[in-house]
């Protein structure tokens, strides 16, 4: 194809392509937004600022590939793209982030499709899936992985016949108490490993079953490494004799460590590796398309603009949530600020925030505020409280420690499925409206926190929880159950 019929053809597509990805960039800017606001928060997601130079590079080395092709907009990926807005729209009334933002990807992709061609996304599908990891996914292992982590420790310890004691993610040996907290479950290594693994995949290996085979290991040799790490922590504080002295580094070694794994991953892979195979040669060249397919093309834009902009309609007026300080019991030690709402105690200052958002907010509204308020360091310490029938989720951050629980319908609402979807059909069909209480403990700025005045302080809080004798939890299940009119009395401080 000459450079004449071919430079036009390519112009016409790139400038549709353009105006396209600005217009689902504009309707997706949530989920791009929060997306960044991730990689620049979570030590764990820092490695996404290289993935679209890495899809670029993987691109770059495919160019031989496109030498023969030509723009064949299509409207087949339409249809993809509309199941992608359905994702969409499910994932956003059920408050999942990360579902929004693989379904939004998935229509940028179909985007791209329809107008570049099915060829183009055949020749460049190692780059374009390499994009799947612009999305911070995984943060809902964690629980999962600090089992698996304890468990490994645990055996571990067993095997060395030390004596230990194990209370949920808490091990207690003669040389001091370990907590394996949301930072040592390993995320960031798992994250890492297959975003690394994904890459030495597609520059090394041709065949699929080799390729499948290195996303296996980046999956399963991080767990098993995080786990030894973790347990080569215990085993150090317990030949150090000093548990705080062993822990003082432990992430920093923990990366050195990783970086090892890593290595040896790589060592291991050059014998089977197959960059020196000739990649296959760019298919035929085909004469250039109807002017109409271009129009048909569009299709796979409106498709993916559908649903957000149902949503948007839906949340036009949407309104504020309710936001107020709740009067508190003095805990013993403490004195109530005149008509404040909070608690002024020798070591911190005890407030509890109450916030009622609106029946058509979705639940990711609620978890979005609740970790504003709580903080989203990583690297925190959680813990639980059981007050009657309400589980408070406990965090332990620089900061200051906090309480937070939420309740949906006049009952304890957590984050998993049921309550989204409960939250879902109420966003549609009208219901009770999701209560956030955060009841939080902020410490002077110059107060230090060492391992015994943190405890101190989680058993503090859990006294000033004890102290309202449930009527916090009262105060959720009323508010959640109310209709709007019902609860006027609640509007911002």
């Amino acid at each position: 194809m000459t450079t004449a019929v071919a430079r036009p053809l390519w112009l016409r597509a790139l400038l549709l392509l353009a105006v396209g990805l600005a217009l689902l960039g504009w309707a997706f800017r949530t989920e791009i937004a929060a997306a960044v606001a991730t990689w620049d928060s979570s030590t764990a997601y820092n490695h996404c600022w290289l993935v679209l130079p890495i899809a670029a590079w993987l691109g770059w080395q495919r160019r031989a590939r496109l030498t023969t092709l030509l723009p064949e907009p299509t409207a087949w990926p339409a249809l993809i793209a509309l199941g992608g807005g359905a994702a969409w729209l499910a994932a956003e009334r059920l408050g999942i982030m990360e579902g929004r933002q693989f379904a939004a990807l998935g229509i940028i992709l179909c985007w791209v499709v329809a107008v570049l061609g099915l060829r183009f996304g055949r020749a460049m599908a190692g780059p374009l899936a390499y994009l799947l990891f612009l999305v911070p996914f995984g943060g809902f292992l964690v629980p999962a992985l600090q089992q698996v982590t304890k468990w490994m420790i645990v055996l571990g310890l067993q095997l060395l016949q030390i004596p230990h004691f194990v209370d949920d993610l808490i091990i207690e040996i003669p040389a001091g108490v370990f907590l394996v907290a949301g930072a040592c479950a390993g995320l960031r290594f798992i994250i890492a490993s297959l975003a690394f693994g994904a890459l030495y995949a597609l520059v090394m290996f041709r065949s699929p079953g080799r390729r499948a085979l290195v996303m296996l290991l980046a999956i399963i040799v991080p767990v098993v490494a995080n786990g030894l790490r973790a347990l080569g922590t215990v085993l150090l504080g317990h030949w150090m004799g000093s548990a705080q002295a062993a822990a003082a580094d432990h992430l920093l070694y923990g990366w050195v460590f990783f970086a090892l794994v890593m290595l040896l991953l790589i060592l291991a892979g050059l014998p089977f590796r197959q960059d020196g195979v000739a990649p296959p040669p760019p298919p035929p060249a085909r004469p250039p398309v109807h002017g109409r397919r271009w129009v048909t093309a569009c299709l796979a834009l409106l498709a993916g603009l559908a649903a957000p902009s149902l949503v948007a309609a839906m949340q036009r007026d949407i309104g504020a949530a309710e936001s107020r300080l709740a009067a508190l019991i003095a805990p013993p030690g403490c004195e109530a600020g005149a008509g404040s709402g909070e608690m002024r105690c020798p070591t911190g200052v005890l407030r509890a925030r109450i916030i009622r958002f609106p029946t058509v907010s979705t639940w990711s509204v609620v978890v979005a505020e609740r970790r504003r308020l709580t903080g989203q360091d990583d690297e925190a310490t959680l813990f639980d409280v059981t007050d009657g029938d309400t589980v408070w989720r406990g965090r332990q951050g620089r900061d200051g420690t906090s309480l937070a629980a939420s309740w949906l319908d006049g009952r304890p609402a957590n984050d998993g499925l049921a309550t989204r979807l409960a939250q879902a059909r109420n966003s549609l069909l009208g219901g009770g409206a999701p209560v956030l209480i955060v009841l939080s403990w902020e410490r002077p700025e110059a107060a230090p926190l060492g391992a015994t005045a943190g405890m101190r302080e989680r058993e503090g809080l859990r006294l000033a929880l004890a102290a309202q004798t449930g009527s916090l939890a009262r105060l959720g299940l009323t508010l959640s159950a109310r209709t709007r009119s019902e609860s006027e009395n609640l509007t911002p401080p």
